[in-house]
């Protein structure tokens, strides 16, 4: 995959199994991103195939790899700032099951993301609130979709520390509910503590791939290819 001319992922290959979280991490410019948007049909791969569940998505746009089943949420904030907290989660009712299911799903991600939850907070315009409740309102609007399979990238940056534990919080539940994740955050220490396994990506390429604690185990590895 690349940009025009420039070549910037190579021969990439991982997987991400049946409610497993996996981690890409690397140091800035080694493609993360580039990979997360050749798979939700945002940059299309130059060669190679991307699965979801079995079905080759890689020709598929990506409002059609959305429904069927993959939720994106972006390093952007990214939510609609002159809607309410409210129209933003139900901007994310897009299948028969997620409207049905409104209510529960509602509940789940306010047991998630109390912060977003009070009366007063779902008629707040989402443009209105803090850095962090608004990260936390683009995780809660793709949960209401219901996926089978959810993406996130760099969901802790520049947020407080306080916050940034209470979303490894709540993210640690999504995946404890079978939720398969994959995962790019730059708080390298903390996304290692938290999952099953994780790819460390160097110039576009996987130099490396092991459990989380293995990698954080190895000194060189975090000195050289993390930046801890």
């Amino acid at each position: 995959m690349g940009y025009g001319n420039l070549q910037v992922v190579h021969d990439v290959s991982l997987t991400i199994g049946e409610g497993e979280m996996v981690a890409l991490v690397g140091g800035n410019g080694a493609g993360k991103t580039t990979i997360l948007r050749a798979i939700v049909g945002l940059l299309p791969p130059w060669q190679g195939e991307v699965r979801l569940g079995g079905q080759s998505i890689q020709n598929l746009k990506t409002p059609q790899i959305v429904s069927l089943g993959l939720a994106y949420v972006p390093e952007q904030k990214s939510v609609f700032p002159k809607m309410t907290v409210m129209e933003n989660l139900e901007l994310a009712l897009n299948s028969k099951e997620a409207k049905q299911k409104k209510q529960e799903t509602m509940n789940e991600v306010f047991d998630l993301f109390p912060r977003i939850s009070s009366t007063g907070k779902l008629k707040q315009m989402a443009g209105t609130l803090s850095g962090g409740e608004q990260r936390m309102l683009v995780i809660a609007r793709a949960l209401m979709s219901r996926p089978l399979f959810i993406i996130l990238d760099e969901p802790s940056l520049g947020l407080a520390p306080i916050l940034v534990q209470d979303l490894f919080e709540a993210i640690e539940k999504i995946h404890q509910r079978g939720v398969p994740i994959l995962l790019v955050e730059q708080n390298v220490t903390m996304a290692l503590q938290i999952v099953d396994r994780a790819y460390v990506l160097e110039q576009g390429r996987i130099v490396l791939e092991g459990s989380g604690m293995e990698l954080s185990a190895m000194p060189h590895i975090r000195e050289a290819y993390l930046g801890i």
